[in-house]
C-alpha cells in the first residue's frame, strides 16, 4: 500500500516529472545491466557492497566484544556430521536453536584428503544440502569440510569463526540411538572440545517421529547445578521455534530427600520472579531414593515426550564412556547437555 501511495503522490504532484523520473531510472537500469552483462541482474551489482558491509559489521563486533564487561549469553553453535544425507535430526536441532535467539553453523564432513576430486565432491554435496534444507525455513549456515579423520575435522571446526561475528560457544554432536556406531568417536573427542571451553550437546536421535505437541522435558539432578541453567535456557530457545508452539516445558528436578524442600523453594523463587516463565504445575520435584536408578524415573515420566534434555558430566563420561547414555531405551530424541560454565537465567 505504501508503494502504491507513493506512486500516486508523485503523479499528483507533477505528472511530467514523475514520468521523467521513471524514464531516467529505466534508462539507468538498462545501461548498468548492459555494462555488467556477466552479473545477471541489477541485484548482483550490490553483492560486493553487501559483502563489504557484512565484513565491516564482523570487524566492529570483534573490536567491541572485548570491551564489554558483561555479555548476555546466547548460543552460537556449530555441528559436525558425516550423516547429513542419512538423517537430518542434527540440522533440525540446530535450526530450532538458531530460529530466534541463537546462531548455527552446520558442517557436513567429507572424510578424505584434500584434492581436486574431493573439492568437486564437496561443492556438489554442498549444493545438494542447500537445496535439501532451503524449503525448511532454515536459519542455519551450511558448509562442507574435507578432512582425513573425524578428530582432525573436529579440531578444525571448533576453530572456525562464528558466522554471526560471535565466537562459537557450543558444539553439537549427533548419533543414531538405534545404531550408535558413531557414539564412541564422539566420546573420544569430547575432551578435545572441552579443552576449548565449549558447551557440548550430544543429540541422541531416534527414528521415532517427533510429536511436537508432546512437550519438552528437562531433567535436573542434584549434581547438575552447572548444567541446569543451560538445559533450561535451551528448552526455552527450542520452544521458540514455530514447530514447538503447541508444546509446554516441564521440569523434573531429582534430588535427595534432605534437599527436597530447598529444591522446591529455589524453583518457586525462579517462577515468582519471572526468571523461569512457566507455571508451578509444570515443575515436579522427585526424590531419587524412591527408585534404585534415577533413570527409571526418566523412562516413567518422559516416554512420550517430544524431546528430553538431560545433563551429563565430564567426569562421569570419562569413567563410563558410551555407557553414560545407556538405559534410556523407552525415550525418543534426547539432548544430552554439558555446560562449560553456569549460565544466568533472566
Amino acid at each position: 500500500m505504501g508503494f502504491v501511495a507513493s506512486i500516486w503522490v508523485m503523479f499528483k504532484i507533477n505528472t511530467l516529472f514523475a514520468l521523467g523520473a521513471y524514464l531516467i531510472m529505466i534508462l539507468l537500469y538498462l545501461y548498468i545491466n548492459n555494462y555488467h552483462k556477466d552479473r545477471k541482474g541489477l541485484v548482483s551489482i550490490f553483492t560486493n557492497a553487501l559483502f563489504q558491509l557484512n565484513r565491516n559489521l564482523h570487524v566492529y563486533v570483534q573490536q567491541t566484544r572485548k570491551s564489554r564487561s558483561k555479555q548476555e549469553w546466547r548460543p552460537s553453535a556449530i555441528c559436525i556430521s558425516r550423516d547429513s544425507f542419512k538423517r537430518d535430526r542434527a540440522f533440525q536441532l540446530l535450526n530450532w536453536i538458531s530460529h530466534k535467539y541463537g546462531f548455527g553453523t552446520y558442517i557436513h564432513l567429507i572424510e578424505d584428503y584434500y584434492s581436486k576430486a574431493s573439492r568437486l565432491k564437496s561443492d556438489e554435496e554442498l549444493d545438494k544440502l542447500i537445496k535439501s534444507f532451503s524449503g525448511k525455513g532454515t536459519h542455519v549456515y551450511v558448509d562442507t569440510m574435507i578432512s582425513p579423520s573425524y578428530t582432525s575435522a573436529v579440531a578444525q571446526a571448533i576453530q572456525l569463526p562464528g558466522i554471526s561475528g560471535m565466537e562459537n560457544n557450543m558444539v553439537i554432536f549427533e548419533y543414531d540411538r538405534e545404531n550408535p556406531d558413531s557414539l564412541q568417536e564422539i566420546v573420544e573427542n569430547f575432551s578435545l572440545v572441552n579443552a576449548g571451553m565449549f558447551d557440548v550437546c550430544i543429540f541422541g536421535s531416534s527414528k521415532r517421529s517427533i510429536s511436537f505437541k508432546n512437550d519438552i522435558h528437562v531433567w535436573i539432578r542434584s549434581d547438575d547445578y552447572e548444567n541446569s541453567h543451560l538445559m533450561i535456557l535451551l528448552s526455552f530457545i527450542i520452544q521458540g521455534h514455530p514447530v514447538w508452539r503447541r508444546s509446554e516445558i516441564k521440569i523434573f528436578d531429582v534430588c535427595s530427600r534432605e534437599n527436597e524442600e530447598e529444591t522446591r523453594k529455589n524453583l518457586k523463587d525462579l517462577v515468582k520472579t519471572g526468571r523461569l516463565p512457566i507455571t508451578s504445575k509444570n515443575i515436579q520435584v522427585l526424590v531419587e531414593e524412591s527408585v534404585p536408578d534415577p533413570r527409571m524415573l526418566v523412562s516413567e515420566h518422559s516416554a512420550t515426550a517430544g524431546l528430553c534434555i538431560i545433563g551429563f558430566h565430564a567426569g562421569v563420561l570419562k569413567k563410563r564412556g558410551i555407557h553414560t547414555f545407556d538405559r534410556f531405551d523407552d525415550l525418543g530424541n534426547i539432548l544430552f547437555v554439558n555446560a562449560h560454565s553456569q549460565k544466568e537465567i533472566g
